[in-house]
């Protein structure tokens, strides 16, 4: 793929970008304060949920192997 049919892409995916969030009938102020907030909210949650899934998860795991017939750590016989 050259560069011409990669910049001719990008601008395409940019334009469904305009049409699918209707964005394309804002004015250049509207349309960077729109994108703005679509930024910082597309960023909060990826960052909430690299910090937060992970714990989350962690802690239905140890919930269900507890249901399930898991042992708790401090329980298990050390092998020498």
């Amino acid at each position: 793929m050259n560069f011409k049919n990669l910049r001719e892409y990008l601008a395409w995916l940019y334009y469904q970008y305009l049409l699918i969030t209707g964005i394309y009938v804002l004015e250049p102020w509207e349309k960077s304060i729109f994108n703005s907030i679509l930024f910082s909210v597309v960023t909060m949650v990826i960052y909430t949920s690299y910090v937060f899934v992970p714990i989350h998860v962690r802690l239905a795991l140890e919930f269900f192997s507890g249901i399930f017939g898991g042992q708790p750590a401090s329980t298990v016989a050390l092998v020498n």
